[in-house]
């Protein structure tokens, strides 16, 4: 089995400052917490996992509108704000958060213990190996009850990759006392397989003076076409993929 990809001290680090990264955090809950339950309705869904839950985003969205949700993530920096976040709306009594990576979920969640299993935030290409996305797919089908939905969320990185994008604009936010920006400075690596190493600065100051932090975290260049294939090969069916916003939301159901 290849090195699996460290993301830890990229995400401990982006806990401090995820919600620059967004315009208005309570205005992406409500939009992600709609968009959730358009998937999720048709289904029968009641227990949700939410795999790589990050600062809680589409946990706490889930949760206030009536899921029951276990939200993973193996960022501590990013569970303990994802625990903050939905202490703070209120919904903590909702969602059992567990510690975990996409290759320990089954040592903390029961087989079949789920309707439906999520991963947005472009978490699965994170994976940077064939082996290790398949890996983490058959664990998703087991966790799910028969029947169950499988949606994943990630960039669309088929159309990045004919253009292969350096730059990504993110955020202005005046704060009292300081201004603060974010943006993304893409490096591509041909592989294979082809990666591309996302530099997160968050650029903080006021008046000539600022001064700028860099956060590295590699993603492979995953397309929905490849994971259209792993799906079924673990067991999948009914596989869809629709394109929102900077996302590819890919669904399909359990045998």
């Amino acid at each position: 089995m290849a090195n699996f990809n460290d993301t830890s001290t990229f995400y401990d680090a982006f806990a401090e400052d995820y919600q620059f990264w967004y315009r208005d955090w309570d205005t992406e809950l409500e939009r992600e917490g709609l968009n959730l339950r358009r998937f999720l309705r048709p289904h029968n869904v009641q227990t949700v996992l939410d795999a790589s839950c990050g600062p809680g985003t589409q946990a706490i969205a889930l949760a206030q509108r009536g899921y029951e949700v276990t939200a993973a993530d193996p960022s501590p920096g990013l569970l303990e704000r994802a625990r903050s976040n939905a202490d703070q709306y209120g919904v903590e009594d909702r969602i059992t958060f567990v510690e975990s990576d996409f290759q320990n979920l089954h040592n903390c969640c029961n087989t079949g213990a789920f309707d439906a299993v999520i991963s947005k935030g472009n978490s699965i290409p994170h994976l940077l190996y064939d082996e290790q996305i398949e890996e983490t797919l058959l664990i998703f089908h087991e966790l799910l009850r028969p029947g169950g939905l499988v949606l994943i969320g990630m960039r669309d990185f088929e159309t990045l990759l004919m253009d292969r994008l350096r730059f990504w604009p993110g955020r202005v936010h005046d704060e009292p006392g300081e201004q603060i920006i974010t943006f993304d400075v893409w490096d591509w690596d041909d592989g294979p397989p082809i990666t591309v190493t996302v530099n997160s600065f968050i650029v903080r100051g006021s008046g000539n003076t600022y001064r700028a932090t860099k956060h590295p975290v590699v993603f492979r260049a995953l397309t929905a076409e490849e994971v259209e294939v792993v799906i079924s090969e673990v067991g999948f069916h009914s596989f869809q993929a629709e394109r929102d916003r900077w996302e590819m939301v890919m669904t399909a159901i359990k045998e």
